[in-house]
């Protein structure tokens, strides 16, 4: 029963900061998952990242979701999944009834833009923090290579970021076949 309590204070305090979207909650899903509660460390959380970032579907309900059942099996999944979207839910509804009557006003204005920084800067630690892991396997010179390189693709030839994952995985998935295969001829030829 507590961890099942854990799980929803964790993800409960995730849906209710997590301002700026899907991407600006994952700082937050981090702190709570690695650092507070230690149910995983930063290597596997950037694992189980990036293989979410491969699927489709919000990244904000995908990680919840499998962290609640790795943790609490399918109720922690429910659990996790609902704690993260039921209070923003209720939220944005009281919010957005409240607000809209007032958005004229600087005070709303100067809230929402307030906001934005603090969701730049948690994105920064995090690029930070994957570039840094990036590093540990592919060195500082690729790294930074890939992530120009990614840059331009991005943003520059506007590519959607789903046709550059797809491609990379398929290039992950038939390079180390292409080297099996070019060992097994060098050992054939012998």
């Amino acid at each position: 029963m507590r961890t099942h309590w854990n799980l929803f204070i964790a993800f409960f305090r995730v849906g209710i900061l997590g301002f700026g979207g899907g991407p600006a909650s994952i700082p937050l899903i981090q702190k709570e998952v690695v650092d507070h509660y230690k149910w995983m460390d930063n290597e596997e959380f950037g694992d189980i990242l990036a293989l979410a970032n491969t699927l489709p579907g919000p990244i904000a309900t995908k990680l919840p979701g499998y962290i609640g059942y790795r943790v609490g099996q399918t109720l922690g999944m429910i659990n996790a999944v609902l704690a993260t979207i039921v209070p923003t839910i209720l939220l944005m509804i009281v919010l957005l009834t409240t607000l809209s009557q007032f958005r004229e006003f600087n005070w709303v204005q100067g809230m929402t833009a307030a906001v934005v920084p603090v969701v730049g800067m948690m994105m920064a630690v995090l690029t930070w923090q994957f570039a840094r892991k990036a590093s540990i396997g592919l060195g500082w010179v690729k790294t930074c290579i890939f992530l120009v390189l990614f840059f331009i693709i991005l943003q520059i030839l506007n590519v959607h970021p789903g046709i550059l994952i797809a491609v990379l995985l398929i290039l992950a998935l038939s390079l180390p076949a292409r080297k099996r295969q070019r060992k097994n001829k060098e050992g054939e030829d012998i």
